[in-house]
């Protein structure tokens, strides 16, 4: 009889940092909130947890509730470390509020920070832009969040993935100048979650106005880009606030 592959006394690696060679990792949670919402429950414990997190460098949280019928309370974590971000997700299950949580895995995204592949290399401003979608500090503070994730098809006749990099380099040419006529009224954050998750994309927008997300998911679709080989996947819309607020506004009654 052979020896087993992993053997029981194999050593196991615990604490160990999942750092990506190039960008940092992104966490977008959504839950639902169960039981009695009438019931006060004593969220210090998930709290003190944040706010340790938020003490660490370059680490970044924004919470949020759903507006709709699409959850009640969300997450969107950014830290150089995917195993922190792990961990923090783990460890406030263990709260008395993870007790009333319930994740919602469709609309809860693995990501990592990319520069595009697209970007101009003759763009004068190549460095900042690589760097800022590398290492996206400072998040907007803007009362809307939408987030979604997507995909590029591989349809017979609309194959993103069969086009050559220049005619692919035109098309996201476009829709970058598409996008960048809502400076001013929409920033957005996308991450590439290939292989991280089922989609390989996840797109934050960030907008003081409603009407601003509608409008800029609106005119996107008919860019050439989205309209012939982009997937979207479900939309969620949130109001963001600190993080205890958020959960009142997600309708927990708080200790």
């Amino acid at each position: 009889m052979s020896a087993p592959r992993y053997p029981a006394a194999m050593p196991r690696i615990a604490n160990m940092p999942a750092i990506p060679s190039e960008g940092w990792a992104v966490l977008h949670l959504v839950f639902a909130i169960d039981g009695d919402r009438n019931a006060t429950v004593d969220v210090a414990a998930a709290q003190a947890l944040v706010d340790a997190f938020l003490a660490e460098q370059d680490a970044q949280l924004i919470a949020f509730s759903v507006v709709g019928a699409g959850g009640d309370f969300g997450l969107v974590l950014v830290h150089p470390d995917l195993a922190r971000l792990h961990a923090l997700h783990r460890e406030l299950l263990r709260t008395e509020l993870g007790d009333v949580l319930v994740e919602l895995p469709e609309q809860s995204i693995v990501s990592i920070t990319e520069a595009s592949e697209y970007i101009n290399p003759d763009n004068p401003n190549v460095a900042d832009l690589r760097e800022g979608r590398l290492h996206p500090r400072n998040l907007p503070d803007t009362r809307m969040i939408c987030i979604y994730p997507m995909s590029k098809s591989r349809e017979v006749g609309a194959n993103w993935y069969a086009q050559d990099f220049d005619e692919r380099r035109r098309l996201m040419g476009g829709h970058g100048r598409l996008g960048s006529t809502f400076a001013g009224r929409v920033s957005q954050m996308i991450t590439a979650a290939t292989g991280l998750s089922d989609w390989e994309w996840q797109v934050t927008l960030f907008a003081e106005d409603p009407k601003a997300i509608k409008d800029i998911v609106y005119e996107m679709r008919y860019d050439e880009a989205s309209a012939i080989y982009g997937i979207f996947g479900p939309f969620t819309i949130g109001l963001t606030a600190p993080f205890a607020d958020a959960l009142r506004e997600a309708g927990l009654t708080i200790a």
